[in-house]
């Protein structure tokens, strides 16, 4: 397991938080209130090794195969559904959405190779992710990849959350898409959205856990 450059910032100024904190406290007040002491101490420690896990970059197989749409991040299938999609294909689609809680990993994965075609950073809200109008009213990237072989194109969505402030997208038009490569980062609890053809064979249901690099979403 590795920690994602994402964090470094994140990680060095909670370290900090972390032992100014517990300096002050155990100077003023581990002789007359050893138990506060204590209780803060373990408190931020475990604040502090919540923050190190969430961007983790744990150790995987990745799977690799030009016929699967594979799952572009860790969390719950929470939508399954035939959709009008209006920003890029303006056309019907299969929506699949993955809800990502805090404690998932939240680094985001190219379901598919090809060619990037389409990359878009839309400001918005931060409606809680699990809503549907999330998908349209918050914060949020569109990044659509054009398979090499067959010609078909998957979109999908980084939306952000109540708690998510922060979107990633490294994809720009014209980037060639590794499948399983990085293509993103969402800090704190979020949810990605894809909308596949209307033929693809969905390998999943609601209220499955996937797991991103490694789950088959769906087939061509």
């Amino acid at each position: 397991m590795t920690i994602h450059r994402e964090g470094y910032k994140s990680i060095a100024i909670g370290t900090m938080i972390f032992g100014a904190l517990n300096l002050i406290v155990f100077y003023f007040f581990s002789a007359s209130l050893p138990i506060l002491a204590w209780i803060i101490f373990f408190a931020s420690l475990g604040l502090l090794l919540f923050l190190i896990s969430f961007f983790r970059i744990p150790n995987r197989n990745l799977t690799i195969n030009e016929n699967a749409i594979v799952a572009p991040a860790d969390g719950k299938v929470v939508v399954i559904e035939e959709v009008f999609e209006e920003e890029y294909f303006k056309d019907k689609r299969l929506q699949v959405s993955i809800f990502m809680s805090p404690i998932n990993v939240h680094v985001n994965r190219y379901p598919i190779a090809g060619e990037v075609t389409y990359a878009k950073y839309h400001p918005g809200k931060f409606l809680v992710a699990s809503l549907p109008k999330a998908s349209t009213e918050n914060e949020r990237t569109s990044v659509v990849v054009k398979h090499p072989s067959n010609g078909q194109s998957v979109l999908f969505r980084q939306v952000a959350g109540a708690l998510a402030r922060r979107i990633v997208m490294y994809s720009k038009e014209g980037d060639k898409a590794t499948q399983c490569g990085e293509m993103g980062f969402i800090k704190f609890g979020s949810r990605v959205d894809l909308y596949l053809p209307l033929d693809a064979k969905l390998k999943v249901k609601i209220g499955d856990v996937v797991k991103g690099s490694q789950t088959i979403i769906a087939e061509f």
